[in-house]
């Protein structure tokens, strides 16, 4: 079964009528889809393989785009097209620039390292967002080494540049983090609490609020990872047995199953209604009846 139905408005995001279809499969662990809306292609990152890979519709399987990546995890686009990554190995956050060169935008907070930079927005002002929890520290999924920090936080870069700086500390491991299609709210996810916070932005990027937005509860491997809204403002998020939606008010509409674990999505193609999904060994795709949330 593909869907579990929790709400009727489910059927408002879902086409019942199209199959699973597989990009690539054989790798060790797909994390960080990013479409290129413009050159219409996907990049997403296989972090235990230490290799990016990129696809076009076409292709008969996702290509090496950088390796070695340095365990490279989540990934996205900033207004010119420039693909910003999470290293897990280095610490860094980092951004490709036209010349190919890699310019790199974080990596401590004074005298010490960041954690490992694992999921990444950019708001429409140019500001960018990212996640810092511990798991690029740890085998598998990255280099075993001390911490530095005494917390593992949400991070804001400030458009005209500077110094990460620590948004939110009271975090047990934040991962995904995405904003509301009018960019007021953001939410970000609690991995091993298994729920997914919300906060109210202000005009200046400042954050109040925090309140427990939704659980994440059902059957099968996964957890709260992954997450982005849709245009209309409901909210995706990875977790037990696939892809969790939830109305903009937080009622469970359903869940996208998925044959392996889990870890992160996004939508693609020419109308942004195609849902790929990185799946542990795989990279899956999927059409659905909205549209996500534009990256640039």
């Amino acid at each position: 079964m593909l869907y579990d139905f929790r709400h009727p408005d489910f059927a408002d995001v879902i086409l019942q009528d199209q199959q699973l279809r597989t990009v690539g499969t054989g790798y060790e662990f797909t994390e960080g889809p990013a479409w290129h809306p413009e050159e219409g292609h996907l990049t997403f990152s296989d972090i235990a393989g230490n290799t990016m890979y990129r696809w076009r519709p076409g292709d008969a399987a996702p290509a090496v785009f950088r390796q070695a990546s340095n365990k490279a995890n989540g990934n996205t686009y900033d207004a010119q097209g420039r693909l910003l990554t999470c290293e897990h190995a280095t610490s860094r956050v980092v951004r490709l620039e036209a010349d190919g060169s890699l310019s790199v935008l974080a990596s401590h907070h004074g005298d010490l390292e960041l954690n490992s930079p694992n999921d990444i927005i950019v708001g429409s002002d140019g500001a960018i967002w990212f996640t810092d929890p511990l798991p690029g520290r740890k085998p598998f999924f990255g280099v075993p080494r001390d911490q530095h920090l005494d917390f593992q936080g949400v991070w804001r870069l400030a458009p005209e540049g500077g110094p990460p700086e620590p948004i939110l500390t009271d975090f047990e491991l934040p991962n995904g983090l995405c904003f509301s299609p009018d960019e007021r709210v953001l939410y970000v996810n609690d991995t091993p609490k298994g729920h997914i916070r919300r906060f109210d932005v202000a005009a200046e990027g400042t954050l109040s609020g925090g309140e427990v937005f939704a659980l994440l509860k059902g059957e099968g491997e996964g957890m709260p990872d992954g997450l982005k809204t849709d245009v209309d403002g409901r909210v995706w998020c990875t977790g037990p047995g696939g892809v969790h939606v939830f109305s903009p008010d937080g009622v469970p509409l359903g869940v996208i199953r998925l044959p392996e674990k889990t870890a992160n999505f996004t939508w693609g193609g020419p109308d942004r209604k195609t849902l790929f999904t990185t799946s542990s060994t795989s990279v899956y795709q999927l059409r659905v009846a909205v549209a996500g949330n534009h990256l640039f």
